[in-house]
């Protein structure tokens, strides 16, 4: 797809993607998703991407599966760059999550908040599974309210088969905040191997990506989980990693904030129509 009026003004490429059945991406997002890629050239934003968005509307009607009710239409935005968000609503296309980012201190001395009381931190390992597979279950629960993702029936099934290839691997990147010995909260994440494909996002590399993270809702507040991040923050600047990259959703009114507090900034929004056929 390209401007209307044969310049390259704005270029979009799209792709389409159906998932299988039992896809752990199918918790996070629809069966079928149609997405768009937009490359805008010269001052003007809003008009070759009102022209783009209106192609792909078009291009999207001819196809069948653009129908499916677990479909969507998703763009991915610069989160600073406001002069497109008009077009982009205006197109039927919603905020739904944000990947933000944080570079990595370079600074040896960063002192480390002590733990709340009674609670200590340690490495999750294969024994963990379940445990981590549990927390990742209440953490979809959570998530669910806010329209992030769709508990499907074999989540739980899901959830535990990737927690247990997670904790397998060697030094996995996941830790667990107990207090009194009981578990109250876990973080997953990936390293620059398993993160690798993320390059298309940041310009430095390499980068981490901060899978997963949750405190049980009588913790919240306790420090539990910024101890948590501090663990990942040790194991990024250990590993040489430049910056570490996360998804939060956009409607859920304590990630924001929270994020911003552990120094992550927005970088990209991604915007959705749900299903794919109510893009305007």
């Amino acid at each position: 797809m390209s401007g209307s009026d044969g310049a390259a003004a704005a270029i979009g490429q799209c792709r389409h993607y159906v998932h299988d059945a039992e896809s752990p991406s199918l918790i996070w997002g629809n069966a079928r998703q149609f997405t768009l890629r937009p490359v805008l050239g010269g001052p003007d934003v809003a008009a070759p991407l009102d022209d783009l968005l209106g192609q792909w509307r078009d291009h999207l009607a001819g196809i069948a599966q653009a129908q499916d009710e677990d479909s969507s239409a998703i763009v991915r935005w610069p989160s600073r760059d406001l002069e497109g968000i008009r077009v982009l609503q205006r197109h039927g296309l919603s905020s739904q999550s944000v990947t933000a980012a944080r570079i990595t201190s370079s600074r040896l001395g960063e002192s480390v908040t002590p733990p709340p009381a009674d609670v200590s931190i340690r490495a999750a390992g294969p024994a963990d599974a379940d445990l981590v597979a549990e927390l990742s279950l209440e953490l979809a629960r959570y998530e669910a309210h806010f329209g992030n993702l769709r508990l499907r029936p074999w989540t739980e099934q899901v959830l535990r088969k990737e927690a247990a290839q997670l904790l397998a691997g060697p030094e996995p990147w996941a830790w667990l905040a107990e207090r009194d010995g009981e578990p109250v909260g876990m973080l997953t994440a990936n390293g620059p191997e398993g993160a690798a494909s993320l390059g298309r996002l940041v310009r430095l590399t390499p980068a981490a990506y901060l899978g997963e993270t949750f405190v049980r809702s009588d913790e919240r507040g306790s420090g539990a989980a910024t101890r948590l991040i501090e663990e990942l923050n040790l194991a990024a600047r250990a590993a040489g990693v430049a910056v570490t990259l996360l998804d939060y959703g956009q409607v859920n009114p304590l990630s924001g904030p929270f994020w911003s507090r552990q120094g992550y900034r927005p970088l990209w929004t991604t915007w959705e129509a749900r299903p794919a056929w109510t893009l305007r």
